[in-house]
């Protein structure tokens, strides 16, 4: 913190007694300054976007929203805001989820003072870094070495991850095809393969190299554009680069969802899109990548059980708070001769199918045994048509998140 500058606290929580007896407690704080105070979690959104807090002190359990949800909405809407959670149930689940969300500091009620004065020191410095790093963000010099690869800065880079909870969707295909669409001298695209277990996404492309996630997550503190030029894969036909899965199964333990988290958010920073491949289960590091991504892509077929483990991951994302808008739902390898149309489907799950693959198992399995997407020989053909219309899916809802979000910034000033 600058000399002379105060921490904004924001205090959430709908026990009265309770917002009171910490504003008292931080009055004779001479570096905190209580701007504010909340009762619900909706009302927690709205005054942290009138207040602008450095800190909100966030409680867990509301009436209408829970803290975990309000956390994952402030974060969205204001990046540089620090949370800090403060529950009566110390459980690592709730703490685990908490992080996910966003928040900075996870903190069982009561607190301590001296805990409670900590942690807000420790998150408004926070704030205070990343606010500043808004301000001073320049861009970054074309890496050398690297000819013909231009590394210009994209502050807004947006992370795009595909997802089914049913494994055998046709994730990894529609990924591959998507980064490979959406790839151009204007608009670079970082291709994340993270099954850390089993990826194959250097496969379906034919590459293959010394250089994992592995290498690059222990770094993930120290990122510069030299250390990810040396481990991302370049694929000649395309220019996509690649940061492959670990070569082996058991080099997945060395990737924490920490690691995997901060190595997208740098990625972002580099590229107009990161594109990122999952499993099908939710493991720590598969809901990291969903955490931090602008756009969740996910994906059914027209078997009832893909359709059935959609709507569970739906209820799940409602759980935690995530919009509707940053999900866009497609269905893939589309048969027209099934009476499970993308109408029923959207009917039922109350989420529109904004795109539809038809299936066409020749072109995509051609693909996969020769390791070249589709996309590059294909286009013309119902899945190559299918995955342009994807990318246009993808573009729109971007253009749509990011006019919203301006939007927001206006109606603050």
């Amino acid at each position: 913190m600058a000399p002379g500058d105060k921490i904004r606290v924001l205090i959430v929580d709908d026990v009265s007694e309770t917002r009171e007896n910490v504003r008292k407690l931080l009055q004779f704080e001479s570096d905190v300054d209580v701007v504010g105070a909340a009762r619900t979690g909706k009302e927690a959104i709205q005054s942290s976007l009138e207040f602008d807090p450095d800190v909100v002190l966030m409680d867990i359990n509301m009436p209408d929203m829970d803290g975990i949800a309000a956390t994952e909405a402030i974060r969205a809407r204001q990046p540089a805001v620090q949370v800090v959670i403060l529950s009566v149930q110390n459980d690592q689940n709730y703490m685990r989820r908490a992080m996910l969300a966003g928040a900075r500091d996870f903190l069982t009620k009561p607190p301590m003072g001296d805990e409670l004065i900590s942690a807000i020191r420790r998150a408004g410095a926070m704030a205070q870094s990343e606010r500043s790093k808004s301000v001073a963000a320049q861009p970054i010099a074309p890496l050398g070495g690297a000819p013909g690869v231009n590394f210009g800065y994209t502050p807004r880079g947006k992370i795009v991850t595909v997802y089914s909870p049913k494994g055998g969707a046709g994730c990894t295909t529609l990924a591959v095809n998507l980064a490979v669409t959406l790839n151009n001298d204007d608009t670079k695209v970082a291709l994340v393969d993270a099954n850390l277990q089993f990826g194959d996404v250097a496969m379906f492309v034919n590459e293959q190299g010394k250089n994992t996630i592995a290498d690059l997550a222990p770094r993930a503190d120290e990122l510069d554009p030299e250390i990810v030029e040396e481990v991302m894969l370049k694929h000649a036909a395309t220019g996509l680069h690649i940061l492959a899965a670990p070569s082996r199964p058991e080099y997945a333990d060395k990737v924490t969802s920490g690691q995997l988290s901060r190595v997208l958010e740098y990625l972002k920073q580099m590229y107009a899109y990161v594109i990122v491949d999952t499993s099908a289960y939710l493991t720590d590091n598969t809901l990291a990548a969903i955490d931090v991504s602008d756009l969740i892509v996910l994906v059914t077929t027209q078997d009832i059980p893909s359709i059935k483990s959609c709507r569970l991951f739906l209820d799940l994302l409602q759980t935690l708070g995530v919009e509707r808008e940053r999900i866009l739902f497609v269905m893939n390898r589309f048969d027209k001769r099934t009476n499970i149309t993308p109408e029923r489907v959207a009917d039922n799950l109350k989420q529109e199918v904004a795109s539809v693959i038809p299936q066409d198992d020749q072109t995509a399995i051609k693909a996969v045994n020769r390791g070249v997407p589709f996309m590059l020989e294909s286009r013309n053909q119902p899945a190559g048509r299918g995955i342009l219309s994807l990318a246009e899916s993808v573009r729109a809802r971007v253009s749509a998140l990011e006019s919203g979000g301006e939007t927001d910034r206006l109606g603050r000033r």
